[in-house]
């Protein structure tokens, strides 16, 4: 297993470059038949920005028009209708709108967005998160936002800190952050939640700690810390091998002053005010998920799919033409079939990598197995290291394990996911 600290962020398994083209290509009739859709995640994804951070690898483009970005809620309207013909009478649990930055709809397009969700749920009776931006939380969009049932919304800030902003290529003023964040509290949205980036290049630990106290003079209710990473085909150049260093010093010393503050531990990332959960937390153990957009993903039980995947500016314009062009959206393109041993894998990384650990007991009852006799080679490196704790209820990370979920959770990846992830070529 290597032992860096900062191998991959694993908030999906299998990753976007294990999927590969489905042939042939299923209709979303067949992929939905039998499946529980009694509580869904709806997702509709944006792949639009107002500038792209240096750290980004989101699929997502800038400076769009507004023909592209009407054309694009067009084509949404008409994959929506093929997905509600697909799924039925399905009932929706939780929604988000992500991207890319929602926000960069323009207040009359976000009616738009919200209408075309509506088709699916309620947005007023289910809990609906939203990402945005410091340049586009307007008081406008929020108030659309607001008025149609936004529960969370959740605001890039990286940090506050000027200089900081700028080396990680997102060239914002710290009044222009404040001002996003009065919005956002004005237009009384129940869950705020403020992204914060460590290991950027001249941020100290002194810096460190003023942005997160910036962030806590907003009493957020959530706060996410995220390791900075540097990836292919995005804005930054390689940094050495000291940066893993400094960047668990950081992360160590953000995390025990949230705790501090009274903030719980959720994941490696997350950190939230004790009560305020906004229920747009999705169980991937346990829910479907329904994505619209060109750069969603839709999880059944055992079949994970989307559109073609990419990170480069050319290749991402391609595929959103290509997606605002499309008139079919009855077939499932590309994707990944889980079988059974996938399907606990699956379990098994978005359980343990959350605080609250893996429950063995449910474990048991949907798979008739335990872990750690399902995964005894993979997971008795983590319990030498003092990463791992073993109850017979209950495997979990302990604090040093969270901080390096994003060392366990690549390591966790079966040899056919890796092989196919080894052998994506990044464009």
């Amino acid at each position: 297993m290597t032992t860096g600290p900062y191998q991959a962020y694993v908030y999906s398994y299998p990753h976007k470059t294990a999927y590969r083209p489905l042939d042939p290509r299923p209709s979303l009739r067949e992929v939905w038949a039998g499946e529980d859709t009694r509580a869904l995640f709806l997702y509709l994804h944006v792949p639009f920005c107002e500038m792209r951070c240096g750290f980004c690898n989101l699929f997502t483009r800038t400076g769009a028009p507004e023909e592209l970005t009407g054309a694009y809620l067009d084509a949404l309207e008409r994959q929506a209708a093929a997905v509600c013909d697909a799924v039925g009478d399905a009932t929706f649990a939780t929604a988000a709108f992500g991207g890319g930055t929602p926000t960069y709809f323009t207040a009359a397009e976000l009616e738009r967005l919200c209408d075309i969700a509506g088709r699916f749920a309620d947005l007023r009776s289910v809990p609906l998160g939203v990402e945005t931006s410091p340049a586009t939380a307007t008081p406008d969009r929020l108030a659309v936002l607001a008025e149609r049932g936004t529960t969370r919304i959740s605001i890039g800030v990286q940090s506050f800190v000027d200089a900081e902003a700028r080396a990680a290529v997102r060239p914002q003023k710290r009044a222009e952050v404040e001002t996003a964040l009065g919005n956002i509290r004005a237009a009384a949205i129940p869950v705020l939640n403020i992204d914060l980036i460590y290991g950027i290049a001249g941020q100290t630990p002194a810096s460190w700690r003023y942005s997160l106290d910036a962030a806590l003079a907003w009493r957020p209710e959530e706060i996410y810390l995220y390791p900075l990473y540097v990836r292919p085909l995005t804005g930054l150049g390689k940094i050495g091998r000291e940066w893993d260093d400094q960047r668990l010093e950081l992360y160590r010393a953000g995390r025990d002053h949230l705790l501090e503050a009274g903030y719980e531990q959720v994941s490696m990332r997350m950190f939230r005010l004790p009560g305020s959960a906004g229920g747009t937390e999705y169980c991937c153990q346990t829910d479907g998920m329904v994505g619209l957009g060109c750069g969603a993903r839709s999880y059944t039980s055992d079949l994970h799919y989307s559109f073609e995947y990419a990170v480069g500016a050319g290749q991402v314009r391609a595929i959103i033409d290509d997606y605002v062009r499309a008139e079919d959206f009855t077939t499932a393109r590309v994707g990944f079939r889980l079988d059974a041993a996938e399907r606990r894998r699956r379990h098994l990384l978005q359980s343990l990598l959350q605080a609250d650990g893996l429950d063995r007991g449910l474990y048991r009852a949907r798979f008739g197995t335990d872990p750690l006799d399902d995964f005894p080679e993979g997971l008795k490196p983590f319990a030498d290291r003092g990463w791992l704790a073993e109850t017979p209820d209950l495997l979990r990370l302990t604090p040093e394990g969270l901080a390096h979920s994003d060392a366990i959770g690549p390591a966790l990846f079966s040899a056919e996911v890796r092989a196919l992830m080894d052998a994506y070529e990044a464009r």
